[in-house]
């Protein structure tokens, strides 16, 4: 398996995007230590991805805080004695707006934790990565930074997510004599429990669905499921 005897840690595991990625990181043989802010959540992705506990494990984080990601790479090395992979799910999406309805407290919540946060995750895996001879950071970033949803301005987040699109051209640059590679992957709307909430808000503003029809209109019709 392309994964076998790999260790990934993947950031921003809830009910969504997170969840997939390290079941299926697990599908494909690493051992995988998945962290969010609410533990509730790690609980039950592990119990459904992992019922016996040998190949998933948790640790709540909050990557805004330094030195909470600093805990999560040792928790990993501790469990499973290496880190070959970070995949950065998690971020703050909530906040909507332009720029002159713009929460300034907002942007700047929104900014640390999608950029300084994730930064800080990375910094924090750095070190183990290059003792493990190598390996692989992913970002998730967003269609929003080149496709500005018409409903939903979301000024703040596209431009979050740019700056990450920008940091990994500096990153690889940085990190590739160390054989560590840094892509970014940008999903459309996928249609899973955050979406789906987000799209029953507007049918119920907008009265009517047909106002919604783009969240789930890609170019070939249908929404991916995460």
């Amino acid at each position: 398996m392309l994964l076998e005897d790999k260790v990934v840690i993947v950031s921003g595991v809830g009910p969504g995007l997170g969840r997939e990625v390290a079941a299926a990181a697990v599908r494909d043989g690493a051992s995988v230590m998945i962290s969010a802010r609410r533990q509730a959540n790690l609980e039950a992705a592990a119990a459904e991805i992992d019922p016996d506990g040998k190949t998933v494990a948790w640790k709540v984080t909050d990557i805004c805080d330094e030195a909470q990601c600093e805990a999560l790479v040792e928790a990993a090395l501790q469990r499973y004695g290496r880190v070959d992979g970070l995949v950065n799910v998690a971020a703050l999406d909530s906040v909507i707006g332009g720029l002159v309805d713009g929460d300034v407290a907002a942007w700047r919540q929104t900014l640390d934790t999608n950029v300084i946060g994730t930064l800080q995750m990375v910094r924090a895996t750095v070190p183990a990565l290059k003792e493990a001879g190598g390996g692989s950071i992913v970002f998730i970033g967003s269609q929003t930074t080149f496709w500005p949803a018409p409903l939903t301005p979301q000024l703040i987040y596209g431009a979050s997510k740019g700056a990450l699109a920008s940091a990994v051209w500096f990153l690889n640059r940085e990190l590739g004599p160390s054989r560590i590679r840094v892509n970014t992957v940008v999903p459309t709307w996928m249609w899973g429990p955050p979406v789906e909430g987000y799209v029953e808000y507007m049918v119920q503003s907008a009265g009517s669905p047909d106002r919604c029809r783009w969240a789930r209109s890609p170019p070939t019709g249908t929404s991916p499921t995460p």
